[in-house]
C-alpha cells in the first residue's frame, strides 16, 4: 500500500471554504475518475496557528496507481485551479510512504 502525504496552508479566513470545496467537489471528482488501485482519502487539518495547515492522505495499492492519478510525474501535486485560489502555500510536490502496518491493526 501506498501513501500519498501532501500539505496546503490557507488564511483562517478562507480555512471553511477551502474544506468545504475538498469534501463536495474535489475528493468526489477524485472518486469519480474510478482509479484502478485508489483506495481512498483522509483529510487531517490542524487549526491552532495562522495560517491553518491541512493534510491529506491518498491511499493507492501501488505506484502504477499513484501515476494514473498524478501522471508520470508522480511526487508533482495535483492542485485544481479552485484550490490554488484559496490557498496561500502549497508542497509543490508530494511525498509517497510504503505503508507497512494498518491503523485498523495492533
Amino acid at each position: 500500500m501506498i501513501c500519498r502525504m501532501w500539505h496546503g496552508w490557507t488564511s483562517r479566513e478562507n480555512a471553511g471554504a477551502y474544506e468545504h470545496l475538498l469534501r463536495t467537489e474535489i475528493f468526489h471528482g477524485i472518486a469519480d475518475r474510478k482509479i484502478a488501485g485508489f483506495r481512498g482519502i483522509e483529510l487531517l487539518r490542524r487549526d491552532d496557528r495562522d495560517p491553518v495547515e491541512f493534510v491529506t492522505l491518498m491511499w493507492f495499492d501501488s505506484i502504477e496507481a499513484v501515476q494514473a492519478f498524478a501522471g508520470h510525474d508522480y511526487e508533482l501535486a495535483v492542485v485544481p485551479s479552485a484550490a490554488r485560489a484559496l490557498l496561500l502555500r502549497f508542497d509543490e510536490r508530494s511525498t509517497h510512504y510504503e505503508g507497512r502496518q494498518s491503523r485498523n491493526r495492533v
